[in-house]
């Protein structure tokens, strides 16, 4: 679902920074339009260039990370969001290395929000942010912290 020509496809291009609210005022607005998340905003980590292996093959690891789905969540008091990741402790942080995020800084936008539930948002795919991990220590179990 989030090949590009499938959002392009059942979704409608959104205009970033701000909620795509749909509201029913008094007729039922059904089913509701969901916002593009298109695959290759995930970067190295999109699976085009290496769709079975997402980097692990090379030892450079991506790692995915989504929100769950919550009806009516009004994410980021109107502000984008962006994932941050740790190492959880100090030689988590030693072995961890340098990463990447797709989209950059880790961004979830607002366009996303809300969500209306799977009864009345059929396209909906959930906004994605990847995390590529550029020289992780190999063989050494890392505890890596994103929020």
């Amino acid at each position: 679902p989030y090949n590009d020509s499938i959002q392009a496809q059942k979704n409608d291009v959104c205009r970033p920074g701000r909620y795509y609210e749909q509201p029913d005022n008094g007729v039922l607005n059904y089913p509701k339009r969901a916002c593009q998340f298109n695959r290759t905003q995930l970067g190295d980590c999109s699976g085009i260039g290496d769709p079975t292996h997402y980097g692990y093959s090379t030892g450079q690891p991506c790692v995915f990370i989504k929100m769950n789905r919550v009806i009516n969540f009004y994410a980021g008091a109107n502000q984008s969001m962006n994932v941050t990741c740790v190492g959880k402790r100090d030689e988590d942080a030693e072995n961890l290395g340098s990463f990447v995020m797709f989209p950059a800084n880790g961004n979830i936008d607002l366009m996303y929000f809300p969500y209306y539930g799977k009864k009345f948002h059929v396209n909906y795919t959930q906004p994605l942010v990847a995390v590529k991990f550029l020289n992780v220590t190999p063989n050494v179990e890392v505890n890596v912290e994103c929020r």
